[in-house]
């Protein structure tokens, strides 16, 4: 091939690539919505999403190991182990996978809220987070 072939073919590739990895966080993302919506949720609010991640729980809040901005690394409070940004912007793992989504969903509202969230937070938080 010639260097104005490839040169054309380059884009496209990263365009395609781009449009696969989007769509698959997109279906993880759609079957957890889904899920919600059999438990009666009709629409998750971002704005609800936010206030939930900023607000605290005896002195708790999500803010506490995750910071104000979902796009920074955190500290675990009680650890101090690192945490990953949870924005999907600045790492495109996030929010990519079922298993880890629920598992981290259940973890953390347990130990930030002292209950599980409901189907409408965790939505609502999610749809947020998608955004950020």
């Amino acid at each position: 091939m010639n260097q104005l072939c490839l040169r054309q073919i380059r884009p496209c590739v990263v365009i395609v690539v781009s449009m696969i990895a989007f769509s698959s966080h997109a279906s993880e993302l759609d079957k957890l919505f889904d899920e919600y919506r059999t438990k009666g949720v009709r629409t998750f609010d971002p704005i609800a999403g936010e206030a939930l991640w900023r607000q605290e729980f005896g002195g708790k809040s999500c803010t506490s190991c995750h910071t104000e901005s979902p796009r920074q690394f955190g500290r675990h409070e009680r650890t101090g182990k690192s945490i990953e940004p949870v924005a999907p912007s600045v790492n495109p793992d996030r929010l990519t996978d079922l298993r880890h989504m629920k598992k981290w969903l259940l973890r953390n509202c347990k130990s930030t809220l002292g209950r599980e969230c409901t189907a409408q937070e965790k939505g609502d938080i999610l749809t947020w987070l998608r955004d950020q």
